[in-house]
């Protein structure tokens, strides 16, 4: 049996973001993207599955609105178990009427998007068997295509919340210039580079196709970001003993444009 992305030496444990309003955004990641709340107070929520949070939110109703154009979030990507999960949930945000962004396939997976009530974008993919994965020196053959809605809806479980084994797969972020990018991501943290886009580049450890992401599409030219705002707070990674992370002295520092990176030993 394949292992997931969780499993490589260093991978996405979760996420935390800064929301205005708690109530509506839990409701949201609860309802539509079929998360559990794990825990929830007065100024923050834990949302996860079996137990495992994911997904952290923070209240802060006074937060200044994060711009489109801003370095930061670009979407969190929640991997579902297979394709038949995707189809479960597809069919589910259907009933729901909850709009979508977009319906791809990517070759090494398939993915719908859409953002939260704040205007955090969201991946829900599920991957092809690494067996079909395609390398070409070092490089994964990624593309954007349409997705085979029919064949993914054909293949759907039924959904009854997001299902035990989904995680954090990956997580993408804007930025201000792909080369600091690329010194910050590959050069200092040692993730390898595992394929480009024009304006984006993929990262992972492990064989995995991407555990981050950077791209200029939205925010070139960005400077640091100016927190607080509304958006991503931080990306915890977690990294397994046998990992060793180029440079890294510190478990917690910031990318060239501000976003924070926490490092942390996985289970």
């Amino acid at each position: 049996m394949e292992h997931g992305p969780d499993h490589d030496p260093v991978s996405v444990a979760s996420v935390a973001l800064r929301v205005r309003d708690l109530d509506t955004v839990t409701r949201f990641y609860e309802t539509v993207v079929g998360l559990s709340v794990l825990s929830k107070d007065a100024v923050g929520a834990v949302l996860g599955t079996a137990g495992r949070g994911l997904l952290e939110l923070r209240k802060d109703p006074n937060a200044r609105q994060r711009m489109p154009q801003e370095a930061g979030l670009f979407h969190t990507a929640f991997l579902l178990p297979d394709r038949g999960a995707l189809g479960g949930w597809l069919r589910h945000v259907a009933d729901l009427k909850t709009p979508l962004q977009g319906l791809s396939d990517h070759l090494v997976s398939e993915a719908a998007y859409l953002a939260d009530p704040e205007g955090n974008g969201i991946e829900i993919y599920a991957d092809r068997p690494r067996s079909l994965w395609q390398w070409h020196d070092g490089q994964v053959a990624m593309t954007t295509e349409r997705m085979d809605v029919a064949a993914v809806l054909e293949a759907a479980t039924p959904w009854t919340g997001a299902p035990e084994g989904s995680m954090v797969g990956h997580v993408h972020l804007q930025v201000g210039a792909l080369p600091e990018a690329e010194a910050f991501y590959a050069g200092q943290l040692g993730f390898d580079i595992t394929t480009h886009y024009p304006g984006a580049t993929f990262y992972a450890t492990g064989g995995y196709h991407h555990h981050l992401a950077t791209n200029v599409w939205n925010s070139r030219g960005a400077r640091v970001r100016q927190r607080p705002s509304t958006g991503l707070e931080e990306v915890r990674l977690a990294v397994r003993e046998s990992a060793r992370m180029k440079g890294v002295e510190s478990l917690h520092l910031d990318d060239p444009w501000g976003t924070t990176i926490r490092l942390g030993l996985s289970a």
